[in-house]
């Protein structure tokens, strides 16, 4: 049964400008579909239409049937009910779904209690049993939390928790994964594919990740600037893909196989590997870059055990050097990072940056300034590193003439310069946050920190949002710069192929402590620390590759364990 029939979709703003062109796609009971293209392609845009999300003032054309119901003429009415009983969303960002304000016991129990009638203790029940299904960790005692408490992985399991609330027929999924590691992600992606053999519920699934969704989608449809460039069976279109825009996504998707194709980068259609999006020749002086040694984090909260955060962590970085630090949600890699840029102060250890110590908290503006100019960090979420009342360019031309001296008309032609490098235009350093796509917004965040010049770039999940294409892309401006100007780089990210093409060296974290270190490509092809071969194991694979063994993954996650 045809459960979802897009026939001819279009989208016109006011302005004439057209978004969406002749869409149609159809989602069958029990049948994952999935939408893969780049940020700004409309995926997002052709997802919300199916619940009446769109624009102020968008003309449509064309139809949407959802169950038979057409969307595009249905009355609010008719929509609400069509979202409380038929169909969910899961939203790309966690923070910009759930209400600040309220508890995730209030954003899980609402929809229970106001629309299905159930009693406070019945919603509370099925509550923690949904959050018990995506693996959080202590169901109970998130009810009474507030999404500021939680990190990004796991505020994004609430929020699948939330969608399933109302026993959907279907589940759109916009990029559901984009902020897990690649454990929770298999886990998630277990769940959610448990939850369509259980209930026949279909799902719309929309991602950057081409190897997650030749894992999990039955078929694809490829999309850009508006249109379908090609659709049809997963295995089918990414392993003979026949439009050229497909071609160049799966050529610049990164793989974790050392001896598997390195793909071709954007930048120039060179080579990757020619073109330095991996490097393992950066000069390695007497003297690390950045230096931390022991350090240690623990927070100590009222009436609960305390968390040891990172515990003895020592890691160095020669100039022009780029190491990444993976593992998963909660393990410390964050805290870590912020400790080494500053925002956290370390109970105990030593950061030093090109041999001096770090400034502290104490030190004069002068000084921290100095030490800004030297480090910058990109943060891993986008909506909050941007302030949503100034343009993009403005965000981009206040650090620069913070940090330097150029004139008006110079930092503006600069600003234009640094879009450019990460594969924006000119047209949108005049947009505000809220009007660009999360792709796009991490990628200004990424300009806005390379426009000082920084000697060391720390990078906390930075790439995560981007689409394949334009994550090539800035991982090809961040080793330009690399190659040019001796940038060091500490690379943080739950995506092992990205980690693979950026850095020479990286770390394995787990709860806290460093499990394994060692050269990128000596780690991933003969892992040491039964930890470290789960973290492989788990990153998703096209069903037609070779699965690991069975149990083996279960004789490894207890291992870990």
């Amino acid at each position: 049964m045809t459960i979802l029939d897009i026939s001819e979709l279009t989208l016109d703003l006011p302005n004439g400008t057209r978004l969406l062109d002749g869409i149609s796609l159809t989602v069958a009971e029990g049948e994952t579909v999935g939408l893969v293209g780049e940020s700004g392609s409309g995926k997002s845009l052709t997802a919300r239409s199916v619940l009446g999300l769109l624009p102020g003032g968008a003309v449509m054309g064309g139809s949407v049937q959802l169950f038979g119901r057409s969307v595009l003429d249905a009355s609010r009415g008719e929509l609400l009910e069509l979202r409380r009983t038929r169909a969910s969303m899961i939203f790309q960002d966690p923070r910009a779904g759930i209400n600040p304000m309220r508890t995730v016991g209030d954003h899980l129990t609402e929809t229970m209690r106001l629309c299905d009638g159930r009693s406070a203790a019945e919603a509370r029940a099925v509550a923690i049993s949904l959050m018990e299904a995506v693996h959080l960790p202590r169901p109970a005692e998130h009810l009474h939390q507030y999404p500021h408490e939680l990190s990004g992985g796991m505020l994004q399991r609430v929020m699948i928790a939330g969608a399933l609330t109302s026993s959907p027929r279907l589940l759109i999924c916009d990029e559901p994964t984009t902020a897990l590691d690649v454990t929770t992600q298999a886990e998630i992606i277990g769940v959610l594919a448990e939850q369509r053999a259980s209930r026949g519920m279909g799902m719309l699934f929309i991602t950057h990740d081409l190897n997650l969704a030749a894992a999990i989608c039955d078929r694809v449809y490829v999309m850009s600037a508006g249109r379908v460039e090609e659709q049809g069976d997963a295995r089918q279109v990414f392993r003979n893909p026949q439009a050229d825009y497909t071609k160049r996504l799966v050529a610049a998707t990164p793989t974790i196989s050392v001896a598997g194709d390195r793909g071709r980068s954007p930048v120039d259609g060179s080579d990757a590997a020619a073109t330095g999006v991996r490097s393992a020749t950066a000069p390695v002086p007497a003297e690390p870059m950045l230096e931390a040694v022991g350090i240690s984090k623990t927070y100590l909260r009222r009436g609960k055990e305390p968390v040891r955060a990172v515990i003895d962590a020592t890691i160095e970085i020669p100039r022009g050097g780029a190491l990444g630090v993976v593992g998963e949600s909660g393990s410390g890699k964050s805290t870590l990072a912020r400790m080494i840029v500053g925002l956290e102060q370390a109970d105990a250890g030593d950061i030093r940056i090109a041999g001096r110590e770090r400034a502290s908290a104490r030190a004069s503006r002068a000084e921290r300034l100095a030490h800004a100019r030297s480090m910058q960090m990109v943060f891993q979420d986008p909506y909050l590193s941007l302030d949503p009342r100034i343009t993009a360019g403005k965000a981009i031309e206040d650090a620069l003439r913070l940090h330097s001296r150029l004139g008006t008309t110079e930092a503006r032609a600069r600003v234009i310069e640094l879009l450019e490098q990460v594969g924006l235009r000119d047209a949108h350093a005049q947009a505000r946050p809220r009007t660009l796509s999360g792709g796009q917004r991490q990628r200004v965040a990424i300009a806005r920190a390379l426009a000082i010049d920084p000697h060391v770039l720390v990078m906390d999940e930075a790439t995560s949002a981007l689409d394949v294409s334009v994550q090539a892309q800035v991982l090809g401006v961040v080793e330009r710069i690399r190659r040019e100007r001796g940038l060091t780089v500490l690379f943080i990210s739950h995506d092992l192929a990205v980690v693979r093409r950026l850095c020479e060296q990286t770390v394995v974290m787990k709860t806290g402590e460093i499990v394994e270190r060692g050269r990128t490509d000596e780690l991933l092809s003969t892992p040491r620390h039964p930890y470290t071969r789960l973290l492989i194991d788990s990153v998703p694979r096209p069903d037609w590759q070779p699965e690991t063994v069975a149990g083996e993954a279960d004789a490894l996650e207890e291992a870990a364990r």
